[in-house]
Order: structure tokens, then sequence, then C-alpha cells
């Protein structure tokens, strides 16, 4: 074997290992999506559970609307989809899920930001944020800043 027909089987054996490993981190990536969509949907189920013994109702899951947001004045659609609406005594609430560690507390920025948006755009009585493992529901809200 000469040093050019050397250097191209090397080569081959590189993209060969490379598009292999790239397979396998792919397939990784999809397992731990699958896994973690399995532990939303069971949080999800454990929160309705949690919600109706504290005397809620479950009016809908996945709830979308759609919202309306400006960019240097031009109007842009877009839409949101919360976990659940529940309702007691009459008050309609959207209700987020969340499991973990970081996302349950509500002074988790992108959790804080998330339940906000919700509370604008659905504008529900109120904004729930149901911690599965904690065995908690919150209800969260916003007071407006006076003189801001």
């Amino acid at each position: 074997m000469d040093l050019s027909s050397f250097i191209i089987a090397a080569l081959a054996l590189v993209i060969v290992f490379l598009l292999i490993r790239g397979r396998y981190r792919q397939g990784i990536g999809s397992r731990r999506a699958v896994a973690r969509a399995h532990r939303a949907l069971a949080g999800e189920e454990d929160a309705e559970a949690l919600l109706e013994a504290d005397g809620f109702t479950i009016i809908d899951r996945q709830v979308s609307c759609l919202w309306w947001i400006t960019v240097d004045g031009e109007e842009e659609e877009v839409e949101l989809r919360a976990d659940l609406l529940v309702e007691r005594d009459g008050e309609r609430f959207i209700a987020e899920v969340k499991t973990g560690s970081k996302a349950p507390d509500p002074a988790f920025p992108p959790t804080r930001r998330q339940l906000l948006e919700y509370r604008l755009a659905f504008d529900p009585y109120g904004v729930l944020l149901v911690d599965v493992e904690a065995g908690a529901i919150y209800l969260v809200g916003f007071p407006r800043a006076v003189g801001g």
C-alpha cells in the first residue's frame, strides 16, 4: 500500500468514526428527550391529582392562546401553550407544572418570565405553579410597581 492509499483509507476511517459517533450522540439526545417527555407527562398527571385534591377542577389540558406583541411598531402574533386551565369557586386559573430542582422555583428567571407571560396573555384570575415533587401549589402574583 502506497502513502496516498494509506491516507485515503485513514480519512475514510475517520469519516466513518465521526458518522457513527454523531449517530450515537443523536441517539442519546433522543433518549433524553423521550425520558424528559415521559417525566413531564407523569408530572402533569400527578399535578392534576394534586390540584383536584385541593379543590380545583381541571377544565382543559395544554390550553393555548394567541397573543400579540409589537416589535418596532410591527405587530407579531405568538401562540402560548400552558399546561392546565383549572377552576375553583368560579375562578379560573392557569396552572404551570414543573419538575426538577430549579424550574419549580417561581424566582427562577425562566419560570418567572413564563408565569408573567401567562398572566398577561391568558388574563386568568390567577397563575398557579405546581411543584410536583414537593407536592405544592403556589399562587403566583405580579403586583404592579408604584412610581417605577
